[in-house]
């Protein structure tokens, strides 16, 4: 008789979540399937040793200057949620490169991008903030992204309010749900309250961003939205006025797209959004309709490593394990992600997006994310 490991019988919950069969009979599978912790240190010590060749010598994690502080801040929180603390070298070399990065203003960027690079810092910061060794400079860089927020002085029916842009050269510009759930997710880490005004403003423009006509919405574009859209999020409410924009759809909405959609979820849930909320149950049922790993649900390959990472975060805040799609298979997510993340790994540790949009075939930036995706992959304690 075949003898099954516990890691054999999570590979096989996983592929067939009805029923496994074992020398002619049928067996249950293990119920709420994830990997073990050194299943994923396993694959997490090799990303290291790739990351420690990429890493300047100051500290850089990033191919591209314009993205340090924010690639590495990203590497950093995603090494630290593994269990890599800041004594280890190229955590403790990446928060030396952060460190020299806090602009007079409380930002943490370099050459713009200051929303997203300073939101990320925050969470880094926040990861490894023993004995509030970090707790001032994460103070003024909460303040400082506040500020880049569209809210006081702007009328709450304008589509701006409550979102954030990239924030280049220290500015407000053109907000998207992207910067605005990175903003949401740095102030709830640096311990604002979820009745925040910046909160109560940024869950706004999050919902105006959501393809559900509701009293939360009152876009144009919420209105024109087919069954296969609602209950999406899309990268910004904005590309509405954008005749000629890729993201528009036949009917004249918006398409929702994968990564958006659980950063949007993500965001509610966070913030203390109820599961019963209407807006978060639409989120939920399109996620169920598009449960996938294998693609970017509306972009493809576009944009995938960002995508696990928004898909980790939101199922994690869900709590709903396995998680059940439209057709009533169960997914026991955490195995899934895991197995797709390892499948995935290249020889030398790194992961690379063969598709170049967003950056993610840079391999520094591509496994800064799988290596953030795998820390939720084990089962949390409750």
């Amino acid at each position: 008789m075949t003898t099954l490991t516990r890691r054999d019988w999570l590979r096989a919950a996983a592929l067939a979540p009805a029923a496994v069969t074992v020398s002619g009979g049928l067996c249950p599978p293990l119920a709420n399937a994830a990997p073990s912790a050194d299943d994923v240190k396993t694959v997490v010590d090799k990303a290291v040793k790739f990351l420690a060749t990429k890493q300047k010598d100051n500290g850089d994690l990033a191919p591209d200057p314009r993205v340090g502080p924010g690639v590495t801040a990203l590497a950093v929180a995603a090494l630290a949620r593994n269990g890599y603390g800041a004594e280890t070298p190229v955590v403790a070399k990446g928060l030396t490169f952060l460190e020299k990065n806090i602009q007079p203003d409380g930002g943490v960027y370099s050459k713009g991008l200051a929303t997203y690079t300073t939101s990320l810092a925050i969470v880094a910061f926040k990861e490894v903030n023993t004995a509030g060794k970090y707790d001032k400079v994460i103070d003024a860089a909460t303040k400082f992204v506040k500020g880049l927020q569209y809210g006081e002085g702007l009328d709450p029916k304008d589509v701006k309010y409550g979102g954030a842009g990239y924030g280049n050269q220290g500015g407000r510009d053109r907000p998207d749900l992207s910067n605005t759930h990175f903003m949401v997710e740095a102030m709830l880490a640096a311990g604002v309250s979820k009745d925040d005004p910046a909160v109560k403003r940024a869950l706004t423009f999050i919902s105006r961003s959501q393809n559900l006509k509701s009293e939360y919405n009152d876009q144009p574009f919420a209105g024109k939205t087919d069954d296969d859209d609602k209950g999406g999020f899309v990268y910004t409410p904005l590309d509405q006025d954008n005749e000629k924009s890729d993201k528009r759809t036949a009917a004249g909405g918006l398409r929702s797209e994968g990564g958006m959609t659980y950063a949007g979820l993500k965001s509610f849930l966070y913030a203390g959004v109820g599961k019963d909320d209407p807006r978060v149950k639409a989120a939920v049922g399109w996620i169920r309709k598009h449960y996938t790993l294998t693609e970017n649900p509306g972009q493809g390959q576009a944009g995938l490593f960002y995508y696990y990472v928004t898909f980790a975060k939101a199922m994690e805040a869900l709590g709903e394990d396995p998680f059940e799609d439209a057709k009533g298979t169960k997914h026991d997510w955490r195995q899934e992600l895991f197995d797709e993340l390892m499948k995935k790994q290249k020889a030398d540790g790194s992961w690379a997006n063969e598709n170049k949009a967003f950056m993610e075939n840079a391999p520094e930036l591509a496994t800064a994310f799988a290596v953030l995706a795998l820390s939720y992959c084990n089962t949390p304690k409750r």
